[in-house]
């Protein structure tokens, strides 16, 4: 017999737009400079006889769409395992600057970009998920496209900025953040070794998506986040499978 919760469940899903948010991640793809390339190993192929297929992947936990939980810069904080799942589905609020960023690829959001989001559409709800939306993705997986340095070796990327932040998690208690670009920071903050925004985020027992996709195809309202990993014990980071319902 069906679960009851599945009969009320169908039929809200049915005729709903999924959208992936996740890259697909692959050797040679881009990553945080001081970090090894993936390495895949064949380790059984039917293509040459085997009775199946199975590969050996050695990456870094922070690889292509991933999720960052408290412990990646905090010292007790919570690990991937520690995550309840009750977090990994939620409202799902999208902050668009990414007409912004094509005329300056410095850009961060401004307290009056959430305010203008809010006008339109309410207060952002307690527990939702904030994905920033900056067009970034459209770059991947250039690597040159994805860090662009001017010739000084200097990042020029988009970021978040503290002041929508503390707003975000201050005022309206957000449960998790998102972006597409490679760090929360802005880039010419990372250039220096600045990674004080994403510690402020990880530092108040909030996680993150880092390098989402497809937010172009989700609209700033009323969407689910749904965004899975896998369980190490004690894990620091790790590969998501993310995306939303609308």
């Amino acid at each position: 017999m069906s679960s009851p919760l599945w009969h009320e469940l169908a039929p809200l899903l049915l005729n709903r737009t999924y959208t992936d948010l996740t890259h697909a991640f692959h050797p040679g793809q881009p990553h945080f400079p001081a970090f090894p390339d993936e390495t895949r190993e064949t380790l059984f192929d039917l293509e040459k006889g085997d009775g199946f297929t199975a590969h050996r992947y050695s990456i870094v936990g922070q690889w292509g769409t991933h999720v960052d939980p408290p412990s990646h810069f905090v010292r007790g904080g919570r690990t991937l395992d520690q995550l309840p799942v009750e977090e990994m589905i939620l409202p799902l609020v999208v902050l668009d600057i990414s007409s912004r960023v094509l005329a300056d690829p410095d850009a961060t959001p401004n307290l009056d970009d959430v305010l203008e989001w809010e006008s339109r559409n309410g207060n952002i709800p307690a527990g939702s998920f904030v994905a920033l939306r900056t067009g970034w993705s459209r770059r991947w997986p250039d690597t040159t496209a994805m860090a662009n340095r001017d010739d000084a070796g200097i990042s020029h990327t988009p970021g978040w900025s503290r002041e929508v932040l503390e707003y975000l998690i201050e005022k309206r208690s957000v449960t998790a953040l998102g972006h597409e670009q490679t760090d929360t920071d802005p880039g010419m903050a990372t250039s220096r070794q600045d990674f004080s925004l994403e510690t402020y985020v990880l530092a108040q027992d909030k996680w993150q998506i880092e390098l989402m996709a497809n937010l172009e195809h989700v609209p700033e309202a009323g969407a689910a986040l749904i965004a899975t990993w896998a369980k190490p014990h004690e894990g620091s980071g790790f590969p998501a499978r993310v995306f939303s319902i609308h």
